[in-house]
């Protein structure tokens, strides 16, 4: 990534870290004080996260004082949300398979 790209949903989203980081928001908004003390890395480095998700927009930061506090910004997910929709028609499919094999052969051992 360029200096001047900014992240994508995508990107932003495909480090476990920072995955983590959304679920712990989605529950409060809170400090990077707060949010370093479920991660085995530093302050530095969490907030490095923190600004990747905030340049992708699925975090906001509100001052508070001399405190940053950082908040999910679910409506950023629809982006992914569609992306994921338009995937759920095959693996309806799959269910859809897989339910009339099961029942097929349940109905099968019936007649042995």
């Amino acid at each position: 990534m360029g200096a001047q790209e900014k992240p994508d949903i995508f990107q932003a989203i495909a480090d476990p870290s920072r995955r983590k980081m959304l679920t712990l928001l989605a529950e409060r908004e809170m400090p990077v004080t707060k949010l370093s003390q479920h991660f085995p890395m530093s302050r530095t480095a969490v907030s490095k996260h923190l600004r990747i998700l905030s340049d992708a927009k699925l975090v906001s930061i509100e001052k508070s004082g001399r405190e940053k506090r950082y908040k999910l910004q679910p409506n950023s997910l629809i982006e992914l949300k569609e992306w994921l929709s338009f995937f759920e028609q095959f693996w309806d499919n799959k269910l859809v398979m897989l339910k009339h094999y099961v029942e097929n052969n349940d109905s099968n051992k019936d007649k042995e």
